[in-house]
């Protein structure tokens, strides 16, 4: 296999252990970087194995049905993958106060749905992800949750 066809199946195992329905946080310690920056416009940016593992932890402790999925095929060139994706969750579990500053979270089992969309680029650099770098529409998952009101 090429160089990006290896880096498109190190994105597929992460968007389908990580992102995927069914948590796999072992996948982190395989093809994360021990110094992986993963970063969206929603939260905070995180670093390295452990800031990860809190995130997704924490994340689908508010979220347990949380669920992202691509919605394309994925395009590779160099180190690079970029992926297209939708999904959600519902708040059925803890309080959840990963959003940026300026924003109160949610408190316990609010009973809110968020689904909404994005794009990432991905940085793989001999099998593991560097980066993940997303963007996607916060503004549509913070209207849904209430952390925001339309004008």
């Amino acid at each position: 296999m090429s160089k990006e066809e290896d880096n498109k199946a190190v994105v597929v195992r992460w968007f389908t252990e990580f992102w995927g329905k069914d948590v796999n946080l072992a996948v982190i310690d395989e093809i994360a970087h021990p110094d992986m920056l993963l970063h969206y416009s929603l939260h905070e940016p995180r670093r390295g194995r452990a800031d990860i593992k809190a995130f997704m932890t924490d994340f689908r402790a508010a979220f347990p049905d949380l669920n992202f999925w691509g919605t394309a095929d994925l395009i590779a060139e160099g180190d690079y993958v970029v992926g297209q994706w939708e999904g959600g969750g519902t708040q059925t579990g803890a309080a959840w106060n990963d959003v940026l500053p300026g924003y109160e979270g949610l408190p316990a089992a609010t009973g809110r749905k968020m689904h909404f969309t994005g794009k990432t680029v991905l940085k793989v650099v001999d099998g593991l992800i560097v980066e993940e770098n997303g963007l996607d529409d916060g503004l549509t998952a913070m209207l849904q949750l209430g952390l925001i009101k339309k004008a």
